[in-house]
C-alpha cells in the first residue's frame, strides 16, 4: 500500500506538472513536453480491468441451478455475490474485479468443471469466491500500482538497439539501460514482497473452502488440480474422436487409476512448483495443509440431481468447447 501511494503520488505530480508545461505562458514550446509528460502518466496509471472476451457470460433464467450453488457458498463463506458468472476453456478458475465500479467476475474452466467430483465442484467455488473476503492484496485497486507501474517504466525507458550510433547515443543508452535495470530490481522486490502474501491468500482461501466443501473435498481438488496436464490431454483426446462429457469423465478416471504415485506427484509439485515469485502456493503444500488443519465437514452439499441440472445448463458450452478442441 505505501509502495502504491508513493507511485500514485509520482503519476499525479506528473500530470500537474505536464499540465503546467502545456497551460504556463500558451502558447510555447513547452506543450510538447507537457503532452509527453501527460502521455507517460496515461501509460503509468492504474488499469481498472476488464472482461476477457474469449469467455462466455452466463445468465440466471439459463443457468439457475449452478447460480444457486454459487448463492449457498457465498452465504456460507460470507462473500458478496459476483456480478458475472462466466466459463471458459482453460483448466481452471478465476475471480477478479472490473471496471470503476469494481464488477465482481467468477469464470469456471469448463474442462476442469467438467471432470471435477460434486464435492470438488464446491470447494472450487469456495476457493475462488473466497478471495472476495480473504484480503488478497491483488484485488485491491489501490495496491495494483506496486505490480505494475515499476515494470511498466522499465519497459519504456528501455533502450532500443541502434544500427549506426555514435558517442551520445551510446551514453544515452548506457543512462537509460541503468535506469531500467534499477527500476526492474525494484520492481521485482515488490512483486517478491506481494507474491508472499498473495500466497498466504491461496491458503486462506483453501480454508475458506474447507469451510464449505469439507477438508477433504479440498485435499481431492488439489490432487486433481496436480493431474490438470493429464486432464487437458485426456479432453482433448476425446473431443478429437468425437466423444462428449460422459466420455472426457470416464477417460481421465481411467487415466487417474493407472497413476498411483499420489505421494510422488505431491511432493514433485513441492520442489517444482516453489517460487518467492509464485503467486500459488505449490499444489502438494496446499494438500497438506487440507489434511492437517483442523477437520471440517461439509456445510454446502452438491447432489447428484443438482449436478446433472447444471451440466444440462452448460450443455451448449461443453458441446462448443468439443467443437473448438476437434478442430485444433
Amino acid at each position: 500500500m505505501t509502495a502504491s501511494l508513493l507511485l500514485l503520488t509520482g503519476v499525479a505530480l506528473l500530470v500537474a506538472f505536464g499540465l503546467w508545461l502545456v497551460f504556463y505562458n500558451f502558447p510555447q514550446l513547452t506543450i510538447l513536453f507537457g503532452l509527453i509528460a501527460l502521455a507517460l502518466a496515461f501509460t503509468l496509471r492504474p488499469r481498472l480491468g476488464r472482461l476477457d472476451p474469449t469467455v462466455d457470460v452466463l445468465s440466471r433464467d439459463r443457468a439457475p441451478t449452478l447460480f444457486a450453488l454459487v448463492d449457498q457458498v457465498t452465504a456460507a463463506i460470507g462473500a458478496p455475490t459476483p456480478h458475472i458468472i462466466a466459463v471458459d476453456e482453460t483448466v481452471g478458475a478465476y475471480t477478479t474485479s472490473i471496471g470503476i465500479r469494481r464488477r465482481r467476475v467468477l469464470c469456471l474452466g469448463l474442462p476442469l468443471w467438467a471432470v471435477l467430483q460434486r464435492q470438488q465442484r464446491v470447494a472450487l467455488l469456495g476457493h475462488e469466491l473466497g478471495h472476495f473476503v480473504n484480503g488478497d492484496l491483488r484485488r485491491g485497486l489501490l495496491t495494483q500500482p506496486a505490480y505494475t507501474m515499476l515494470g511498466t517504466t522499465a519497459d519504456l525507458i528501455r533502450p532500443v538497439d541502434t544500427v549506426n550510433g555514435g558517442i551520445a547515443e551510446m551514453i544515452v543508452a548506457v543512462a537509460q539501460s541503468i535506469a531500467a535495470r534499477t527500476l526492474y530490481v525494484l520492481h521485482l522486490l515488490l512483486v517478491w514482497t506481494g507474491q508472499r502474501d498473495a500466497q498466504r491468500a491461496e491458503y486462506l482461501a483453501d480454508e475458506l473452502a474447507a469451510s464449505t466443501a469439507g477438508s477433504t473435498a479440498v485435499a481431492d481438488l488439489m490432487d486433481t488440480l496436480l493431474a490438470a496436464e493429464t486432464i487437458d490431454m485426456v479432453i482433448r483426446r476425446e473431443a478429437r474422436a468425437g466423444r462428449g462429457l460422459a466420455n472426457w469423465r470416464t477417460a481421465l478416471a481411467e487415466a487417474r487409476t493407472a497413476t498411483t504415485q499420489l505421494p510422488l506427484l505431491r511432493q514433485l509439485s513441492i520442489r517444482d512448483e516453489t517460487s518467492l515469485f509464485a503467486s500459488h502456493p505449490p499444489t502438494g503444500l496446499r494438500a497438506r495443509m487440507a489434511t492437517t488443519r483442523p477437520h471440517h465437514e461439509p456445510t454446502v452439499t452438491l447432489t447428484a440431481a443438482h449436478a446433472e441440472q447444471i451440466d444440462i445448463e452448460l450443455t451448449k458450452h461443453y458441446q462448443r468447447l468439443q467443437r473448438n478442441l476437434s478442430m485444433e
